[in-house]
C-alpha cells in the first residue's frame, strides 16, 4: 500500500513538471490567447491581455487564421461542456479581432467565425442564437476591401429565416429570437446584395425563404400580456421587419423584381390574405413605396398575371387583388403602367366580363361546383371600375384619349360592335356589359383634362357614344349623358350646377365663365359636331322612361354647352333648340307622360335662365324671368325645384300649360335684335327641327319596312306619267300645300302603312324584282341624262361626226383629270 501511494506521488509531479514545461514551449498566440480567459467567467473579458492579443495579431497579420482556429477549437470546448461564459467571452475576443484587422488578411479570419456562429446557431439555447446574430450583424456592416468567391451565406439565409418563425412557449423570448433572425436577414441582405462575385441572394430558392420570414413577422399581433416591456417587444418586431423588407426591396435591380414579388403572392394565396383591404394593401405599399420608380410597371404586371391566375377564385380574393391593383397604381403615378398600357386595361375590362358571367350563372367556375352571389361579384365590379380610373389617372392625356377609345370598342352595340360574353349570357349579359364598361368610361372621362374638345370628342368615339343616348335603358342613356357632360366640361362647372338646380334663378357669378373667345378647335368642333349633339338631346327629351335625374343632367348638360361653346351663333342654336322642346312638351303628338312633359318645361326654364345670362341681353333675360315667375306662382310643377328632386308633385288630371307659362319666341327675338345677335335673327326665327339619321334609326331597330317606306316615297315618276307644263304645275304645287286637309293627310298616312305591309308580308322573290324594276329604271334614267351631256357641239358642215365610244366610257389619264 505504502509503495502505490508513493507510485501516485511520482507520477503527480512528473505530471506537473511535465506541464508546467510544456506550456512554456507552448506558441505564443496560443498562450496570448489563454491569457485573455479570466479564472471566474464573470469578471470577463481581461481587456489588457486582449490588446496584448490584438496587437500580435496587427503585427503579424499571417497568424490570424491560426489565433482564429484555436479560438474556435477552446469555443467548441466550452460549449460542450456548458461553459457558457466562456463562449461569450471567447465570441467578444472574436468580434474585436474582427473589428480591429482591417487588412487584405481578413478572410483567413472570417472562416473561423462564421464556423463559430454556425456552432452557436445549432445550439438549443436561445441566448446563443441572440448572441451569434448580434455577432453576425456587426460582421455584415464592416465593409471588405477584397472580396470572397468561396464563402456561403445558404445556412445563415435558411437559420435565420428559421428564427423568424420561431414558436417559442414565451412569448417575451419568441419576439426577441424572431427580431434577432430578421436582423440576421438584414446583415445578410447588407452583405450579399451589393457584390455579385458572392452569393446571388435574389435567387428563387433564397427569396422563397427571406420573404415569407418577413411577412409573418409583418403582420399585427395582438398581446396578450399588457406590461411595457412585452408592448415595446412586440412593436418592435413589425417595424424591424418592415425596415428590412424595404431595405431588400429598395436594393432589388430591374431582374430581381420578379423573383422578390412572387413569393408575396405565393404567401398571400396560402395564407389567404387577400380578402379585405389590409395586410396585401400594406404590404404592397411597402413594395411600391421601396422600389425604384421605373420598376414599378413590373409589379403590376405581375399583380394582373396573379389576378388572370386567380380567375376561377371566390370574389372576395378576386375583389383583393384588384383592391391592391388600385393602391398601387395611386401610389406609383408617374411610371406604374408601363409600356403595355391597353394591356392593362383589357386585363381588367376582362374581369368585368367574368364577373357578369358568374352573376348571371350563379357559379365562378365552369364544373358548376363553387356558388358566388350578386352582392360579392357586384362589389368585385364596383372594384374593377375603381382601379380603371385611378390607372387611367397615372396616364398623360394623349394615353387617356387611347383608353376611352378601348373601352368604347369593347362595349357590345348591336349591328355595330359585336357582343362580349358567355353565348348563354343573352341580352341581360349584354346590358350588364354596357353598363359596366359604361361606368368605367365616366371613371375615365371624369379626371380627363383637355384643352381641345375636338381630341376630347373626335368622331370615331363620339358617334357610337351619342348613339347609346336613343337606348330604351335608362341606366345606359344616364351614364351617357354623365360622359358628355364630363368631358365637355373643362372649367368643372358641373358640380355647381349640379348643387344649383333647385332653383331656375340660378346666378351664373359662381360659375367659372369664359372669359377669351372661342379657339379655332373649339369653332371647328361646333361646325362639325354640335348639330349631332343638338339632335341627340333632342331626341333624348322624347324617352318615355326617363326620371328627374335624366332631365336634370340635360339641364347640366346645356349649360355646360351654353358656358363652353359661348358665341353668339352657339347661343342662338340653343335657344332654338330649348324652344323646340317646349314644343315637343306643349304638343299632344309625342306619347309623353305628365313627367316627361314637366321635366321639359322645367328643362327649358332652367337652361335658359342660364343662357340668358350669358350674353344675350336684358330684355330677353327680363323675359326669362318673367315666366319663371309666374310659372313659381301658378305652375310650380314645371320649374326644376319640384322635378329635380325625389318628391316631385305632379297636377292630377290632364297636364294642361297655359300660353302665358311659355317662352314666346318673337319677344326673344326682339330682345336680340338690338344687339350683337341682331344678325342670327334670321336664323333665330328658322324653327329647330332634328334630322333623323341611319344612325338613329339603328339604334332604335327600326323595321325594314319602316327604311324602305322611307325610300318609296322618294320614288321617281313613271315613263308613263304624262308630263306636265310648268306654270300648271306651279299652281298644282301652290294648291297642294294650301290644300291640308285631313282627308289628304290620312290617305298619305295609308299609302305609306300599304307599302309597309308590303314589305312585311310580299315574298322576297316580289319585292327583289320591284327592287331590281327601280334600278333598271333609274338606269335608263341616267343613260338619257348622259347622251343629253355627251352630245358633240355641231360642226361647221352642220354634220356631227359619228362616235364610236361614248365620251363617258373613255378612259383617261390621271393627270388630266379635274
Amino acid at each position: 500500500l505504502y509503495q502505490k501511494i508513493q507510485l501516485k506521488n511520482l507520477i503527480r509531479f512528473f505530471d506537473f513538471c511535465l506541464c508546467g514545461c510544456c506550456w512554456a514551449l507552448r506558441p505564443r498566440y496560443k498562450r496570448l490567447v489563454d491569457n485573455i480567459f479570466p479564472e471566474d467567467p464573470e469578471d470577463g473579458l481581461v481587456k489588457a491581455n486582449m490588446e496584448k492579443l490584438t496587437f500580435f495579431a496587427l503585427s503579424a497579420p499571417e497568424k490570424l487564421d491560426r489565433i482564429a482556429a484555436y479560438l474556435l477549437e477552446r469555443l467548441t470546448r466550452d460549449l460542450n461542456r456548458h461553459r457558457y461564459g466562456y463562449v461569450c467571452i471567447a465570441m467578444e475576443a472574436l468580434e474585436q479581432l474582427l473589428l480591429a484587422c482591417h487588412c487584405q488578411s481578413i478572410n483567413l479570419l472570417v472562416e473561423s467565425f462564421l464556423s463559430t456562429l454556425r456552432l452557436l446557431l445549432e445550439a438549443d439555447k436561445p441566448h446563443l442564437h441572440i448572441l451569434a446574430t448580434n455577432s453576425f450583424v456587426k460582421f455584415a456592416n464592416i465593409e471588405e476591401d477584397t472580396p470572397s468567391y468561396h464563402r456561403s451565406y445558404d445556412f445563415f439565409v435558411s437559420r435565420f429565416s428559421e428564427m423568424c418563425h420561431s414558436e417559442h412557449d414565451d412569448p417575451g423570448t419568441q419576439n426577441k429570437i424572431r427580431v434577432s433572425g430578421i436582423r440576421g436577414l438584414q446583415g445578410v441582405v447588407r452583405k450579399t446584395v451589393d457584390n455579385e462575385l458572392q452569393v446571388n441572394i435574389w435567387e428563387p430558392r433564397h427569396m422563397e425563404q427571406i420573404v415569407p420570414a418577413l411577412l409573418v413577422n409583418l403582420e399585427q399581433h395582438t398581446p396578450n400580456d399588457r406590461s411595457f416591456l412585452h408592448f415595446f417587444e412586440t412593436e418592435k418586431q413589425p417595424k424591424q421587419t418592415e425596415v428590412c423588407f424595404r431595405e431588400l426591396l429598395g436594393r432589388a435591380a430591374y431582374g430581381h423584381i420578379n423573383n422578390a414579388i412572387r413569393p408575396v403572392l405565393m404567401h398571400l394565396d396560402s395564407h389567404s390574405l387577400w380578402e379585405g383591404r389590409g395586410f396585401a394593401v400594406r404590404c404592397f405599399q411597402i413594395i411600391m413605396y421601396s422600389i425604384q420608380s421605373q420598376h414599378s410597371h413590373l409589379v403590376i404586371q405581375q399583380l394582373l398575371g396573379h389576378l388572370d391566375a386567380n380567375s376561377r377564385s371566390p370574389a372576395s380574393v378576386r375583389a383583393g387583388i384588384v383592391e391592391v391593383l388600385s393602391e398601387a397604381a395611386v401610389i406609383e403615378a408617374t411610371g406604374s403602367v408601363g409600356p403595355t398600357v391597353l394591356e392593362v386595361f383589357n386585363t381588367l375590362l376582362r374581369q368585368l366580363r367574368q364577373s357578369v358571367d358568374y352573376q348571371l350563372t350563379g357559379y365562378y367556375d365552369n364544373a358548376g361546383k363553387h356558388k358566388t352571389t350578386s352582392s360579392k361579384e357586384e362589389t368585385l365590379q364596383d372594384a374593377v371600375i375603381r382601379t380603371i380610373g385611378s390607372f387611367a389617372n397615372t396616364l398623360p392625356v394623349y394615353q387617356r384619349s387611347e383608353v376611352m377609345l378601348f373601352i368604347m370598342g369593347k362595349i357590345p352595340v348591336p349591328g355595330i360592335y359585336p357582343a362580349l360574353g358567355s353565348p348563354n349570357a343573352g341580352f341581360e349579359g349584354s346590358r350588364m356589359i354596357q353598363v359596366m364598361l359604361l361606368k368605367s368610361l365616366l371613371q375615365v372621362s371624369e379626371r380627363y383634362e383637355s384643352s381641345n374638345l375636338l381630341t376630347a370628342l373626335p368622331s370615331s368615339f363620339l358617334e357610337p357614344l351619342l348613339s347609346f343616348t336613343l337606348m330604351e335603358d335608362p341606366e345606359i342613356r344616364l351614364l351617357v349623358l354623365s360622359i358628355l357632360t364630363s368631358l365637355i366640361d373643362r372649367r368643372h362647372n358641373a358640380a355647381r350646377l349640379s348643387g344649383a338646380t333647385a332653383s331656375a334663378a340660378f346666378d351664373v357669378s359662381s360659375l367659372e365663365l369664359k372669359e377669351d373667345r372661342s379657339s379655332r378647335q373649339d369653332i371647328l368642333f361646333v361646325r362639325k359636331h354640335a348639330q349631332r349633339l343638338y339632335r341627340h338631346v333632342f331626341l333624348a327629351c322624347k324617352e318615355e322612361s326617363s326620371s328627374h335625374s335624366h332631365y336634370q343632367q340635360l339641364f347640366i348638360l346645356l349649360a355646360v354647352l351654353s358656358v363652353e361653346l359661348a358665341n353668339e351663333e352657339v347661343m342662338v342654336d340653343l335657344i332654338r333648340l330649348v324652344l323646340a322642346l317646349q314644343e315637343l312638351a306643349s304638343s299632344n303628338q309625342e306619347p309623353l307622360t305628365p313627367l316627361n312633359r314637366c321635366g321639359v318645361h322645367a328643362v327649358c326654364a332652367a337652361a335658359l335662365g342660364v343662357m340668358s345670362q350669358l350674353g344675350p341681353p336684358s330684355p330677353v333675360q327680363q323675359h326669362v324671368a318673367q315666366v319663371i315667375e309666374r310659372r313659381r306662382k301658378d305652375a310650380p310643377h314645371l320649374l326644376p325645384e319640384n322635378i329635380f328632386c325625389d318628391s316631385h308633385s305632379l297636377p292630377d288630371g290632364e297636364l294642361k300649360v297655359d300660353q302665358e307659362f311659355l317662352f314666346v319666341q318673337w319677344k326673344i327675338c326682339e330682345g336680340l335684335t338690338a344687339s350683337s345677335y341682331s344678325s342670327q335673327c334670321e336664323r333665330f326665327n328658322t324653327p329647330y327641327t332634328p334630322q333623323l339619321t341611319d344612325e338613329d334609326r339603328l339604334a332604335k331597330r327600326k323595321s325594314v319596312g319602316d327604311v324602305v317606306s322611307l325610300q318609296m316615297e322618294m320614288d321617281p315618276q313613271s315613263p308613263e306619267t304624262p308630263q306636265v307644263p310648268i306654270d300648271q304645275s306651279i299652281n298644282q304645287s301652290i294648291n297642294q300645300s294650301i290644300y291640308t286637309s285631313s282627308h289628304v293627310m290620312e290617305e298619305e298616312r295609308r299609302k305609306r302603312l300599304e307599302v309597309v305591309e308590303r314589305f312585311q308580308t310580299a315574298p322576297f322573290e316580289e319585292i327583289a324584282a320591284h327592287c331590281g324594276s327601280r334600278a333598271s329604271l333609274l338606269q335608263s334614267k341616267l343613260d338619257q341624262v348622259f347622251d343629253l351631256i355627251i352630245r358633240p357641239p355641231p360642226s361647221p358642215s352642220g354634220q356631227s361626226p359619228p362616235r364610236s365610244t361614248p365620251l363617258y366610257e373613255m378612259k383617261f389619264p390621271d393627270l388630266c383629270v379635274y
